[in-house]
């Protein structure tokens, strides 16, 4: 799509470093979907729309549409999120919602100017794309894909107890209704999302920008030990029924499982019972957090760590449950919004590189109901993310924005050809 107007890359650094100040401490973000901090997000970028001639409303699932309309139905859509994990970094997510709004801005102009667009645009914030607070990753999305399942969102707690069917409702949302956020991606005919690397490939090759070609498929579990609490003074070592025991050598076992397979076993947190320091763990609970690339490796890596968990759990005398929390397969990305993306980066800094995430994203989502999509990369600062000291060069993000420009307006053109 010809344009007259260009986006202002600084002004998106501005707002984002605006939204740190607003939404985040010492520690970093607090956008902890599901929280009053999130909402003042919300509420903030809802602003900044209501300056376009954008139709906004949220949907079903608790995710938040800006709609420009054109010649055509058919829709180009930018996904990103604004919320962040607790004690967050400051462009995680929000950086592909703020650059959308600046390409919102850009298109307004174009209206503003006469020339009307040749298909719908449309920006969303996914609500609860990290799943920090309830442990499901890409709520929204994943609501709007038609794959959420619901039964088994409405036992989700959070660490305070608080089930999420309860919480919800505070933010106008109803679980039993979210699937209906699936007639949002109905004309939906292409989709892009920018977002930070979160690892150190770019950092590593030298580069700015890179494309995407998939995602990595996720296993999440919640595991529970239950042994026996007994007074650390007085019970001898060959006698007890430690919890932590086997949770400790499964956390430990699951590194080599990970490197072995070729891909990566994270143990995130850990919870023990009666937590004191003169008792024998009785109950500890843990979560697993299995990726990798390739659907085969990834259900190898799943089956060798229940079968640890069985044997660390006997040598510890201690009974074992898994809980299922979360799962989703490899999605590879649309190959020509790759090659176009490719294209879009190499226009705006003259060199790219093709990598697959390891982080879930919403894109993962759009992609499962066969919408082509796809996402770009700007490096990330040491490879840093999920952590107060996530940073990005500024120049790079300015070319981001540029790039993501580029891409909307090319995708665009690739709708209309179709």
């Amino acid at each position: 799509m010809a344009t007259t107007s260009t986006v202002d890359p600084q002004r998106v650094i501005r707002e984002l470093q605006e939204l740190r100040t607003l939404t985040g401490n010492e520690n970093g973000a607090q956008r902890e979907a599901w929280t009053p901090v999130w909402a003042k997000a919300r509420q903030w970028l809802r602003e900044k729309l209501a300056e376009l001639p954008a139709e906004t409303h949220q949907d079903e699932a608790g995710n938040l549409w800006a709609t420009l309309p054109g010649a055509s139905e058919r829709a180009l859509l930018i996904g990103g999120h604004i919320d962040s994990v607790p004690n967050g970094g400051w462009l995680d997510g929000c950086l592909n919602t703020l650059a959308g709004v600046e390409i919102l801005r850009r298109l307004a102009g174009e209206i503003a100017a006469g020339r009307q667009l040749p298909v719908t645009v449309r920006l969303v914030d996914w609500a609860d794309e990290e799943g920090a607070r309830f442990g499901h990753s890409l709520l929204g999305s994943s609501a709007a894909a038609g794959v959420l399942n619901v039964a088994e969102a409405a036992t989700l707690r959070d660490r305070h107890g608080l089930r999420l069917t309860d919480v919800l409702p505070d933010y106008g949302v109803d679980i039993n209704r979210a699937h209906e956020a699936g007639k949002e991606l109905a004309n939906v005919a292409a989709s892009l999302e920018l977002h930070i690397e979160q690892g150190p490939v770019l950092e590593k090759l030298g580069l700015p920008l890179g494309a995407v070609i998939s995602t990595f498929g996720v296993e999440r579990h919640s595991i529970k030990f239950v042994g026996q609490a007994a007074h650390a003074g007085s019970t001898p070592m060959d006698q007890r029924r430690d919890a932590l025991g086997a949770a400790a050598k499964l956390a430990l076992e699951i590194r080599e499982i990970g490197k072995r397979n070729g891909g990566v076993c994270t143990c995130g947190s850990v919870r023990v019972v009666p937590n004191i320091p003169t008792a024998v763990v009785g109950e500890c609970h843990i979560t697993l957090d299995q990726r990798h690339v390739d659907a085969e490796g990834l259900a190898t890596m799943l089956a060798e760590a229940k079968a640890a968990g069985e044997r660390f759990a006997a040598e510890e005398n201690v009974a074992m449950t898994w809980s299922h929390l979360w799962r989703i397969a490899p999605i590879p990305f649309h190959p020509e919004l790759v090659d176009l993306c490719e294209a879009a980066i190499l226009e705006t800094c003259g060199e790219s590189h093709r990598l697959p995430s390891g982080p879930l994203h919403d894109a993962a989502s759009v992609a499962r109901t066969g919408i082509p999509t796809v996402m770009m990369f700007v490096q990330s600062l040491r490879g840093l993310s999920h952590a107060k000291e996530e940073d990005t060069k500024l120049e790079h993000i300015a070319q981001s924005v540029i790039a993501l420009d580029k891409l909307a307006g090319k995708t665009m053109d690739w709708i209309v050809a179709q």
